[in-house]
């Protein structure tokens, strides 16, 4: 996964994948989901970013398997 931020713009882009966009979804007014051709999400655009996150800080965790059956997420 990668974030980009794009300053001049105030646009995040959050890519979870590396397939071909098929389709984009519009969530909000602000918010796009980019789909592949079989509907898996492969990106996320945040217009007017600073507005919707606090861009100041990302952090990242990784859960290890133990961690996420104790938290009933698999």
């Amino acid at each position: 996964m990668k974030i980009k931020y794009f300053a001049d713009t105030d646009t995040a882009l959050l890519e979870l994948g590396d397939g071909a966009v098929a389709e984009t979804r519009e969530l909000s007014e602000d918010i796009y989901l980019d789909l592949d051709a079989a509907g898996h999400v492969v990106s996320m655009t945040v217009e007017h970013a600073s507005r919707q996150m606090d861009l100041t800080e990302v952090s990242f965790m990784q859960m290890n398997q133990r961690t996420t059956e104790s938290l009933g997420h698999v």
